[in-house]
């Protein structure tokens, strides 16, 4: 791809995430990491299929995953060719990242304060680690990715199916008012139109929008519990309210989930946008 321009081209600094803690949010993240690991991470397969097409990951390709977890991502990647470099707020997730793949650049960080030179990458991604308060980190990703370069971001969308909606309504009734009014601030991204404008706002191109279902299944109630009390935003709940009622009511939630087999069919609507930046 074209080379790096001038410095002075590009948008102005990004400004950190007011309030932002990204240490915090890596202890929230990597509370279980091997459950998210092995029992969650997976969640993203169809929509990475679609990035990678959309973005050109390949052999030959110097690729960044922002927020890239325990290295799913950055293992397939690899897989296709592509030399791999990734950032997280976890260390206990980097470490299981680093043990998937030895040979990437994987370093614990911000993505709001990303550790490589301008025009670093070909192509960005980041698999819903970017949401609507996330504006300072598309202008750093936009900042290290090459000119004629890609990024493609994924996030929940509002369509069906959508079985999250009542895991976070769950969880929302055992939550801090301001832990609740912080995932609402989040999910502004679902909202039509938003993610487009969060990316033009950071100097990039949209070139497609897209979404695929996300499935992810798990064979009884307690694996199903365990991944998703894998994930981030289940901590606040966790801490604040009764463990085992906050248990008892997710899997109530998702109860609509089982199958006749017991199998637990966790599918969300997942929406991803696909931009480049100007030549």
């Amino acid at each position: 791809m074209s080379s790096v321009t001038p410095s002075a081209a590009l948008p102005p600094p990004p400004a950190v995430k007011p309030g932002h803690d990204w240490r915090q949010a890596g202890e929230a993240w990597g509370r279980s990491p091997t459950d998210w690991a092995c029992l969650y991470e997976h969640y993203s397969i169809e929509v990475l299929g679609a990035i990678f097409a959309g973005t050109g990951v390949h052999r030959g390709v110097d690729v960044l995953d922002v927020a890239c977890g325990a290295g799913l991502a950055v293992r397939i990647a690899r897989g296709n060719g592509a030399a791999v470099a990734g950032i997280d707020a976890s260390e206990t997730l980097l470490a299981i990242a680093r043990e998937r793949n030895p040979d990437a650049d994987l370093r614990l960080g911000s993505m709001f304060e990303l550790p490589w030179p301008d025009g670093s990458f070909d192509v960005a991604i980041s698999i819903n680690g970017i949401w609507g308060d996330c504006g300072g980190a598309l202008r750093e990703m936009r900042r290290v990715v090459r000119p004629g370069g890609r990024v493609g971001i994924s996030f929940w969308g509002n369509g069906t199916p959508l079985d999250s909606r009542p895991f976070f309504l769950a969880l929302s009734q055992h939550m801090p008012e301001t832990k609740v009014d912080g995932m609402r601030s989040t999910n502004r991204i679902a909202r039509p139109g938003t993610a487009e404008a969060m990316l033009v706002d950071a100097g990039f191109q949209v070139i497609e929008r897209g979404s695929r279902v996300s499935t992810i299944e798990w064979a009884d109630a307690d694996l199903a519990w365990r991944a998703l009390s894998s994930a981030g935003p289940v901590v606040p709940a966790l801490e604040q309210g009764d463990p085992d009622r906050v248990r008892r009511d997710v899997l109530t939630a998702i109860d609509h989930c089982r199958a006749p087999s017991g199998i637990y069919r966790f599918q969300n609507d997942h929406q991803f946008v696909i931009a480049e930046v100007p030549n």
